[in-house]
């Protein structure tokens, strides 16, 4: 298994985390909990993968939904619902981030597979990563955390842009995509530690 592999599995438990988090703070029932987690661990590939014309990959592997379904129990065991904060924790902040970047660079990667355009392929690296959680949110009547978070959406555009300029040099490969990776989890943490945000009118 390789590393980006590792990471979308570390970045789909977050997000799965972080869908039951929200869920339980809405104080939704056992099926309302799933819904949210499946979103928003899943979704934003769902819909990379109806974009770029393929067979969904969560419906053609058991891994992803086995995950989500363990998260769930898992945190029901151990009773997350009860803790506060939990997606200010050290350990979720670097598991989101880690899935973040990975989600991008997979995005990324089908668009260029599929002879996507420089915003095809950009565009489909934050739908990668980040459309699970606006589902959520706009199914749970929530303003999209994407639109108001700190710098976040951001990483994947910028992510997108860098993985279709390697392309066009024809020098992505292993290592390159490792480079990108690294550079992409360290601006994240940056700039959450350092609370970057996009500038904003009024």
């Amino acid at each position: 298994m390789g590393g980006l592999e590792t990471a979308e599995i570390i970045g789909t438990v977050a997000f799965a985390l972080s869908g039951f988090y929200v869920a339980v703070k809405d104080k939704l029932d056992l099926l309302g909990i799933f819904i949210a987690s499946f979103l928003t661990a899943l979704g934003g590939g769902l819909v990379r993968d109806m974009i770029a014309d393929r067979a969904p990959y969560t419906f053609t592997h058991m891994l992803p939904s086995i995950l989500v379904i363990t998260v769930i129990f898992v945190s029901i065991l151990l009773k997350l619902h009860e803790k506060s904060e939990i997606e200010k924790k050290l350990y979720f902040i670097i598991s989101d981030t880690l899935g973040l970047v990975s989600f991008s660079i997979s995005g990324a990667l089908v668009g260029l597979h599929v002879g996507f355009n420089f915003f095809g392929v950009i565009l489909l690296a934050l739908l990668t990563a980040v459309g699970g959680g606006v589902m959520r949110d706009i199914l749970l009547n929530r303003v999209p955390i994407l639109l108001t978070s700190e710098f976040y959406g951001s990483v994947s555009l910028l992510v997108g842009a860098i993985l279709f300029g390697l392309h066009q040099w024809d020098i992505i490969g292993f290592v390159p995509l490792m480079i990108v990776f690294a550079l992409g989890v360290a601006l994240r943490l940056v700039a959450y530690y350092k609370s970057w945000q996009l500038p904003k009118i009024g």
